[in-house]
C-alpha cells in the first residue's frame, strides 16, 4: 500500500519562491492549487516524484503527474509560456507514461523564455484538494533532487498521533467572505502541518484554498465552525478562528451593535415595478458610455441566461461536448475578430477568444466533469470562481471584466443548447433598453445597430461602452432600475452628451430637441473640419492642445480628430489585462507604435502608475486599507526599481529620439524625483545617449504644490493631474459614487492650487500643462489659459470643440476671468462666471430645449 505522505524533489535548479509571492494571481492566491515555486537556473525539468504523467500540455510547458498515493502534482514552466506556442520546449514524456522520481520531463530554452514572457518562475502545485502541503523548503538555493515539499491527503494520520480541535467563530466582517480576506486566511491555514476545514452549515470548505473559501458565500452574521487534524491541530484552531474575529484586514462590527448591517433577508424577490404610464413625461439620468444624441422608440431587450442540468452522463461524453461547444465558440470568435466592423470590434472578439484558451478553466471544468456534472454546469462552476473572485478585488475595471467571463460562459451554454450565437434584429430608430449587455449581444447586432442604448447597469469603461463608442452608437449606462420601466414602444430622446434620456417627450419637444441637435451636429462637423490646424488664440497666443492616449489605436483616433500630440501616454494600460509583465521589447514596440501613429507630434509619457486604483495582479501587492493614500505611482517604482530601469529604457528605444518626453507620477517631494532622476541618467549613459531628454513629474499631489518652486528648479516641466488633485485637496474619493457630484475640478480650491502651480514653475521658467478631466471641459479652458497654464491634454472626442472655442479666446480677457475666479465660493459660480463673458461657450442643453418647447 503507498504511502499516504508523498514527498516531492526540486523538479529543476535555481532559488525557491514562495507561492504567494508569484507574479500570477491564479497561483499566487492558491487558485490552481497549494504548493511552492522555484526561479530556474538551469533548462533541464525531471520528475518531482514517481508517478504516471496524466497530462502534457499541447505546448509543453506544463506536465502533471499522479503519484501512488492518488495525489496529482502539476509542473508549470513559466507563467505565461503557453504564449510561445511550443517554441524553446522539448517534452520526453507522454500521456500514460510510468515515471520514477528524478527521470527527465523536458528541456526548456530559458534564455527564449525570459526574452518571449519575462518571468521563468515555475510553480510546483498540488492540484487536488484531497490533499494539502505539510512542509515545505525555505526560500533560498535548490537542487535538482532536494526535498522541496511533503504532501499528505486531508485528514491522513499524521505522526506524532494526530489530535482534532473545533472551534466556533462569528462572521463580523461586514463584507462577508471575498477574494483578499480568503487569501489571507488561506496564509494563515497554510502555516500548520495539520488540515483545517471551515464549515458553514452542511457546507464545508479547505482552509488553505481560497478558492474553496470563496464558494462557501460566507455571509456577515453568519457562525462559523473550524476543524483541524494533525499534530498541531489546537493551534490551527485557535489562529484561523482569531483571523477571522480580527476581520483579516476588512472592517469588523460586532453583531447587535447599532452598526451592525441589517441581516440578508431571505425573502422573495420584487415584482419589477410597473412601466411608467403612456404619455406621461419622465426623464431618467445616468452615465454616458458613448457620446450622441438620438430620438427613436424603445425596444425592451431581455437578458439572456442559460442554466444547464448538473448531473451529466459519462465523463467521456461530457467531456467531447464541451470541447467541441468551445470549438464553435472559438471559430465564431475568429470570424468576428477578422470581419469586425471597427477596430475595438476585432480586438474584442479576439480578447474573449483568448479567454477559451485559459488552460485553468479548462482545468477546472474537466475536475468537475469527472465529478459527474455536465459540461454545461462544470463550466459554469469554473467561470463562477474566476468571477467571484475578480467582482471581489475592490476593482472597479476588473469587476467589469467579470462580465467579459460570464458572456463567454453564456456562449459556450449556448452552443452546448444548439441555440444561434447571436443575431439580433431591431429597427433602425430602435432605442435599445435593457438590464446589461453583453459583449456578444452587442456584436449580435451586427451592420444593423439601433440608434441607441439605455442600460440600467454598466460601466463606462465596459466592453460594451467601448463597442458602443468605436460604433459611433450613443449609449447611456447606469441609469438604475427605472430604465426597465420604459415601456416597448414608447418615444424616447436620448441626450448621451449630458447623460440623460426623456421617456414621452411631446411632440413639441420632440421637434425642439431635432432641431437643437441638428444645431449642434453642425457645430460640432465645423469643429472638425478646422480641428488639424494649430489651436491658437485671437490674439495670437500658441496653445497646443494634446490628446490623452493609452494605446496605439487611441494615439490613431487622437491624431484623426486633431491633436497635436499627446500631453498624457497612460502606460499603465501597457501592463494591464495580463497576467505577467511586458517584457521592455514588447514595450519600446507599443511606444514606437504610438509615437508612428502620432506622426512626429510630441508624446508624454507618464511612467507606470499603479497601485491605488489601478493594481496589477501579478505584481506582488499587499493589501491596504486605503490604496488610493498608499503605495502608488512613484512609490510603487522605489519598491520596483527594475521596473523603472526598463520602462525608462523601452521610452528611450524610441525613435527619433527626443519625440517622447517622459514626466514621473505622484511625485511628492524633491527627494523622490531626484532618486528618479538618477536612474534615468544611468539608463541613459548605459545605452549611449548623451542628448538631452524631458523628465518632468506629475502635479497631483498637494506637498507636491507646496513645493513647486523647489521642484520646478530640478523637473523640466510640469503637468497638472486634476483628477488626483482635485480628490486630494477635497478629501473626496472620486470613486465614490456618493461623492461623484461633489467632486468638482472647478472648486476654487483646486485652481487656486494650480496658480500656485504655475507661479513655482514661472520662477525657473518651466512650462505647465494640464492632463487632467478638467483640461477636456470647454469652460475650464479659459480660466487655466488665464491662469498660465501652456498646453492641455483632452479626450479626443472633445478636442475639436476645445480648439475650436480657444481661438475666439484672447489672453487679457482669459486673465481677468480667472482671478474672479479664484474668488469664488463654489465650482459651480465658476462655470457661471465663465458662461457670462462668453454665452456661446456651449450649446444649449437638452434640458433647457425642453423647458422651452414646454
Amino acid at each position: 500500500m503507498a504511502d499516504p505522505d508523498l514527498v516531492l524533489l526540486a523538479p529543476v535548479a535555481g532559488r525557491v519562491v514562495p507561492l504567494d509571492q508569484v507574479a500570477d494571481p491564479m497561483f499566487a492566491l492558491g487558485m490552481i492549487g497549494d504548493g511552492i515555486a522555484v526561479e530556474p537556473s538551469s533548462g533541464e525539468v525531471f520528475a518531482p516524484c514517481a508517478g504516471v504523467v496524466v497530462s502534457v500540455h499541447a505546448r509543453g510547458h506544463a506536465i502533471k503527474l499522479r503519484a501512488a498515493n492518488g495525489a496529482e502534482i502539476l509542473v508549470h514552466v513559466g507563467l505565461e509560456a503557453v504564449a510561445l506556442r511550443g517554441q524553446g520546449f522539448e517534452v520526453l514524456v507522454n500521456e500514460g507514461d510510468t515515471v520514477a522520481a528524478g527521470d527527465p520531463l523536458s528541456r526548456v530554452d530559458l534564455a527564449a523564455l525570459a526574452a518571449g514572457c519575462g518571468i521563468v518562475t515555475t510553480p510546483v502545485v498540488v492540484t487536488d484538494d484531497a490533499f494539502h502541503v505539510e512542509r515545505r523548503a525555505a526560500a533560498g538555493p535548490v537542487a535538482v533532487g532536494d526535498p522541496l515539499m511533503t504532501v499528505a491527503p486531508v485528514g491522513a494520520p499524521v505522526e506524532p498521533p494526530e489530535t482534532s480541535a473545533t472551534r466556533e467563530v462569528v462572521l463580523e466582517m461586514t463584507l462577508g467572505f471575498h477574494a483578499r480576506p480568503a487569501a489571507l486566511l488561506a496564509e494563515v491555514a497554510k502555516g500548520f502541518a495539520s488540515s483545517v476545514q471551515v464549515a458553514r452549515g452542511d457546507q464545508s470548505a479547505n482552509a488553505k484554498s481560497p478558492v474553496s473559501l470563496l464558494t462557501l458565500g460566507c455571509r456577515y452574521g453568519e457562525r462559523l465552525r473550524v476543524t483541524a487534524e494533525g499534530i498541531d491541530a489546537e493551534a490551527a484552531v485557535t489562529a484561523v478562528t482569531e483571523a477571522i474575529a480580527s476581520g483579516l484586514g476588512d472592517p469588523v462590527v460586532p453583531v447587535g451593535s447599532e452598526a451592525a448591517p441589517a441581516a440578508p433577508e431571505a425573502a422573495a424577490p420584487e415584482a419589477p415595478a410597473a412601466p411608467f404610464p403612456p404619455g406621461e413625461r419622465v426623464v431618467l439620468d445616468g452615465i454616458v458610455a458613448s457620446p450622441g444624441i438620438a430620438i427613436g422608440t424603445a425596444v425592451r431587450l431581455g437578458s439572456r441566461r442559460i442554466e444547464p442540468p448538473e448531473t451529466g452522463a459519462d465523463p467521456a461524453s461530457e467531456s467531447a461536448l464541451l470541447l467541441s461547444a468551445v470549438e464553435a465558440v472559438r471559430r465564431h470568435l475568429q470570424a468576428q475578430a477578422e470581419g469586425g466592423r471597427t477596430q475595438p470590434q476585432r480586438e474584442i472578439a479576439a480578447a474573449h477568444a483568448a479567454l477559451l484558451d485559459d488552460p485553468e478553466l479548462r482545468d477546472a471544468a474537466e475536475k468537475s466533469i469527472a465529478a459527474g456534472k455536465s459540461a454545461g454546469y462544470a463550466w459554469s462552476r469554473a467561470i463562477a470562481v474566476q468571477t467571484t473572485i475578480l467582482r471581489g478585488l475592490d476593482n472597479a475595471r476588473l469587476a467589469e471584466r467579470a462580465e467579459d467571463l460570464v458572456d463567454i460562459e453564456q456562449r459556450v451554454l449556448a452552443a452546448l443548447a444548439g441555440e444561434p450565437l447571436d443575431g439580433v434584429a431591431v429597427a433602425a430608430d430602435a432605442i435599445v433598453v435593457a438590464d446589461d449587455l453583453m459583449p456578444s449581444q452587442f456584436l449580435g447586432f451586427g451592420d444593423s445597430l439601433p440608434a441607441g442604448f439605455v442600460l440600467a447597469r454598466g460601466g463606462r469603461t465596459s466592453h460594451v461602452a467601448i463597442l458602443a463608442a468605436s460604433s459611433g452608437v450613443p449609449m447611456i449606462v447606469a441609469v438604475g432600475a427605472d430604465a426597465l420601466r420604459i415601456p416597448d414602444g414608447a418615444e424616447v430622446v436620448l441626450d448621451a452628451e449630458d447623460g440623460r434620456a426623456v421617456v414621452n417627450p411631446g411632440a413639441a419637444a420632440k421637434s425642439a430637441i431635432a432641431a437643437a441637435a441638428a444645431d449642434r451636429e453642425a457645430r460640432r462637423d465645423a469643429n472638425r473640419a478646422a480641428a488639424h490646424e494649430d489651436c491658437t488664440m485671437a490674439d495670437g497666443t500658441r496653445v497646443p492642445v494634446y490628446a490623452n492616449v493609452g494605446s496605439v489605436g487611441d494615439a490613431t483616433r487622437g491624431a484623426a480628430f486633431g491633436a497635436e500630440g499627446s500631453g498624457l501616454v497612460r502606460t499603465e494600460f501597457v501592463f494591464l489585462d495580463r497576467r505577467t509583465a511586458p517584457t521592455e521589447a514588447e514595450q519600446a514596440a507599443e511606444y514606437q507604435a504610438m509615437a508612428d501613429a502620432m506622426r512626429g507630434r510630441p508624446l508624454t509619457v507618464r511612467m507606470l502608475d499603479i497601485g491605488g486604483d489601478k493594481p496589477i495582479p501579478y505584481l506582488p501587492h499587499v493589501p491596504e486599507e486605503n490604496p488610493i493614500l498608499g503605495v502608488r505611482g512613484i512609490r510603487m517604482s522605489k519598491r520596483h526599481p527594475e521596473m523603472l530601469r526598463q520602462q525608462f529604457r523601452a521610452i528611450l528605444r524610441v525613435a527619433p529620439l527626443g519625440q517622447c518626453r517622459i514626466m514621473l507620477p505622484m511625485v511628492a517631494d524633491v527627494g523622490e524625483l531626484r532618486w528618479a532622476r538618477a536612474i534615468f541618467a544611468e539608463e541613459k549613459a548605459g545605452l549611449g545617449i548623451s542628448a538631452e531628454v524631458p523628465l518632468g513629474i506629475m502635479i497631483e499631489v498637494p506637498s507636491a504644490v507646496a513645493l513647486a518652486d523647489r521642484l520646478a528648479a530640478e523637473a523640466d516641466f510640469f503637468s497638472v493631474g486634476t483628477n488626483d488633485l482635485t480628490q486630494y485637496v477635497l478629501a473626496m474619493d472620486r470613486g465614490n459614487p456618493e461623492l461623484a457630484a461633489e467632486v468638482d475640478a472647478f472648486h476654487p480650491a483646486v485652481l487656486r492650487m494650480i496658480a500656485q502651480t504655475v507661479e513655482g514653475a514661472a520662477r525657473h521658467g518651466r512650462p505647465v500643462g494640464v492632463c487632467g478631466g478638467l483640461a477636456s471641459e470647454v469652460l475650464a479652458a479659459p480660466v487655466l489659459i488665464g491662469l498660465g497654464v501652456t498646453s492641455l491634454s483632452a479626450t479626443r472626442s472633445g478636442i475639436p470643440d476645445l480648439k475650436a472655442f480657444i481661438r475666439t479666446l484672447d489672453m487679457e480677457a482669459c486673465r481677468a476671468v480667472a482671478r474672479e475666479a479664484l474668488d469664488c465660493d463654489t465650482g459651480d459660480e465658476v462655470r457661471a462666471l465663465v458662461l457670462a463673458r462668453w454665452p456661446d461657450a456651449l450649446p444649449p442643453s437638452l434640458a433647457d430645449v425642453i423647458g422651452a418647447a414646454g
